[in-house]
């Protein structure tokens, strides 16, 4: 229609120019009739009605091409948009329920092309379809804006995938009723997966036990578990929005959060200890670790902060290193923190060519302090003699408490011996005044102090401690209360203690020990009612060793309970064969206990054993034990020696008087003897003027008014045992009456007294003692 409207005007125009074209020449000759007027108007106004009609043309073609163009643009923009968002347009006619989808996919040349599906039957998820039809009820309804839901739907390779549908109604009927929706559709698999993940990341957050806080670029709080409320006390409403420096401890510098803000920064994380602040004030040691996570599209990043509460931790840590490096009696360092603080003071002598000295302190006689007066008020003089070291060494130097009463002190940057000397004597001088213990109780006690130089005796912390030590037991060997600086000289005695130890341990197979027995006599009429069995060694390697030397050693290395089994067994084995020889069935055997034996050792199944394998009765056996052993460990020596009163085994109180007798225990305790030591009967005057004889007089008393039996030993003198007579004392031992016999030499000699006292019972009694002994 327009190509011919342009055509028909475009003869109209022709035949106007033409007829035009005549007129000049008419109207040159003036002979212009009315008709040719009339005909030129025409012509004039068919050109101008031809050139509008051209014009208007030209201008709805144009107006054409842009309404195409920009249907066409809107077309690429939707196909753009749909392939972009990877949503397809779908349109659903209710009439014909029948689905058309409209997929825009890129073909091989990479144009967007439009694909469309029409489905008679949509394969909705059978679980998903009762929901979609009553969400398309609602929407149809007017119950809903728009037509929304999320199902599940068979995709193109034949599994189920979630999908999101927005629509709403593009076509109604003649009567209102709409008969046709449309609108767009997305897989939302992926966003589901992810939204699961973020609720399980959000209910793991909430569940964790670690306080959880997430934070912004600016460290601000962004959300906290009920972890972290617990933790400070703060709630989500209380942190939200405020800085992480709410929480922040005076126990740290400014400087350290913002230190550890700058490494989260720069590292992307953050792991250590800190201490931060709960709401009431108090304060918590975290284990926190701060991460960096980056949010994509967003350029700046979230932080992730972990912690965890580890106060109670740090406290047992804490209380663990002081225990493993502190005496806990009197906080002083222990052996193990001497260790390492004696290396490093090595170190540095070395270093600047310094000496150090390393004093070794043992409290003279305190085992007589727990025995008398109770561990109790032992621990009390312990602290109050660690304090006043320290006060005499000085807070600066380490004063370390390494056993039960040893201490050492570590003197540092000296230039000369005699500091070191100088400082053990102000330690003795200042232990001359009494420690107080309390307000009403003072005590005095003296230490013996052994010194060791770095580096004229040692080189390393074991051999200067161990110096000091052997030095230290010279100087108690010297009469206590003094120092004495380690020697070469006494190296000599300390390996000959180690030879001695090593040959301890093999001394019962080996057979080099042996017995001898000495005999106790009963003053009322001459007989010979026990003896006491003594141990002795002879060693090929060392000789003859007395037994205050090796005793003690035994009982230090344990050695002494395989001895003193063999001893019970020797003991009862000899008493058997001189029963056998003619020996009186009353004559008894006591055997000394050491406290190691009585303490750790079941020594009342040993006892047993001796005396059955020997075929001897309980009555033939006594036990000597020390006083100090009954006294320090009461409670559980009644216990012990209860059993054997039971069994019918006798118990002798050897030394009694020598240390801090308790009248109390002694009543209590099921013991049969009292032995009185040598140091008192080495003072018996027949006048009875002297301190001993006081002593001994009042020990025989009291053991009498108890019904103990009393035995005085180291009896010498004629004196003696005449004093002891008068006192009615009931047993006496010593080399007036017979030294420590040989087995078969003390077997001839009760047997002598058998016979003499035999003879003499059919005789007249004598009055003197020394008839009734048999000759020398």
């Amino acid at each position: 229609m327009g190509k011919e409207l342009f055509s028909a005007a475009g003869t109209i125009l022709g035949s106007a120019q033409r007829t035009l074209a005549t007129v000049p020449a008419v109207a040159v000759s003036g002979n212009l009739p009315g008709s040719h007027y009339l005909l030129l108007v025409l012509v004039a106004l068919v050109l101008v009605l031809a050139g509008t009609t051209l014009i208007n043309y030209r201008r709805r073609e144009r107006v054409q091409r842009e309404h195409l163009s920009e249907t066409h643009e809107r077309e690429q923009r939707l196909r753009l948009s749909l392939w972009a968002s990877n949503e397809l347009y779908w349109q659903y006619d209710l009439r014909s329920r029948e689905l058309e989808t409209t997929r825009v996919l890129p073909d091989q040349a990479n144009d967007l092309v439009v694909y469309s599906i029409l489905d008679t039957n949509p394969q909705i998820h059978p679980d998903d379809l009762q929901d979609v039809l009553q969400r398309l009820r609602e929407y149809l309804q007017g119950k809903s804006a728009i037509f929304l839901s999320e199902h599940r739907m068979l995709g193109d390779a034949g599994q189920w995938q979630w999908m999101l549908l927005r629509g709403r109604a593009v076509e109604y009927s003649d009567d209102g009723r709409v008969v046709r929706i449309a609108g767009t559709a997305r897989n939302v698999e992926s966003l589901r997966e992810l939204e699961s993940q973020r609720q399980i990341a959000a209910k793991v957050m909430h569940s964790m036990a670690e306080s959880v806080a997430v934070l912004d670029a600016q460290f601000h709080f962004v959300t906290v578990n009920p972890a972290f409320s617990q933790m400070t006390g703060y709630t989500a409403e209380d942190v939200v929005g405020e800085d992480a420096a709410l929480i922040n401890s005076t126990r740290h510098d400014p400087q350290f959060y913002a230190d550890v803000r700058n490494a989260v920064r720069n590292n992307g994380s953050w792991v250590g200890n800190m201490w931060q602040q709960r709401k009431d004030g108090s304060v918590v040691l975290c284990a926190m670790q701060c991460n960096q996570i980056e949010q994509s599209g967003a350029a700046a990043p979230l932080y992730v902060l972990v912690a965890n509460d580890i106060t109670e931790r740090h406290r047992i840590e804490q209380e663990l290193r002081y225990l493993a490096n502190f005496d806990t009696l009197t906080g002083l360092p222990n052996r193990t923190l001497l260790a390492e603080r004696l290396s490093r003071a090595i170190v540095n002598a070395r270093r600047k060519g310094n000496k150090l000295a390393l004093l070794f302190l043992d409290l003279d006689n305190f085992k007589d302090v727990n025995d008398s007066l109770g561990h109790a008020t032992g621990d009390r003089v312990l602290r109050a003699a660690a304090q006043r070291l320290q006060d005499v060494v000085g807070a600066e130097r380490t004063v370390a408490r390494v056993s039960g009463d040893e201490f050492t002190a570590l003197l540092e940057d000296l230039h000369d011996a005699s500091e070191a000397e100088a400082c053990a004597q102000r330690i003795l001088t200042a232990f001359d005044a009494p420690l107080r213990l309390d307000d009403r109780f003072e005590f005095t006690i003296t230490p013996s102090i052994g010194i060791s130089l770095f580096p004229e005796h040692a080189q390393v912390p074991t051999d200067l401690l161990k110096y000091a030590d052997t030095a230290m037991y010279h100087a108690k060997a010297a009469g206590k209360r003094t120092c004495m600086c380690y020697t070469d000289s006494m190296a000599v005695d300390l390996r000959r203690r180690a030879h001695l130890i090593s040959s301890l341990r093999r001394v019962v197979e080996r057979g080099e020990l042996r017995l001898v027995f000495q005999p106790q006599q009963v003053l009322a009429d001459g007989r010979i009612d026990a003896v006491e069995a003594l141990l002795r060694w002879d060693s090929p390697e060392h000789g003859s060793i007395q037994p205050d030397q090796f005793i003690p050693l035994a009982e230090d290395c344990g050695a002494i309970l395989p001895i003193g089994e063999w001893v019970l067994q020797e003991a009862c084995r000899t008493l058997a064969a001189w029963q056998r020889a003619g020996v009186s069935t009353q004559l008894s055997v006591s055997v000394n206990v050491s406290a190691l034996q009585f303490l750790r050792s079941d020594l009342t199944q040993t006892v047993h054993a001796a005396l059955t394998q020997s075929h001897l009765p309980p009555s033939a056996l006594e036990l000597e034990l020390t006083e100090s052993v009954l006294m320090a460990n009461a409670d559980v020596a009644t216990e012990r020696l209860q059993a054997f009163r039971e069994m019918g085994v006798s118990i002798a109180v050897d030394d009694f008087g020598t240390g801090y007798s308790s009248l109390a225990y002694l009543h209590r305790l099921p013991i049969n003897t009292l032995k009185i030591d040598k140091a008192f009967v080495d003072g018996l005057q027949l006048s009875g003027d002297s301190e001993d004889t006081t002593i001994t007089t009042t020990i025989i008393a009291m053991a009498r008014s108890l019904g103990l039996l009393v035995v005085a030993e180291g009896v010498e003198t004629p004196e003696q045992l005449t004093f002891l007579q008068q006192q009615h004392c009931d047993l006496a031992q010593g080399y007036l009456i017979s030294p420590p016999l040989e087995a078969d030499a003390c077997l001839r000699f009760i047997l002598d007294v058998q016979q003499h006292t035999a003879r003499h019972a059919l005789a007249q009694p004598t009055t003197h003692l020394d008839q009734a002994l048999p000759p020398a």
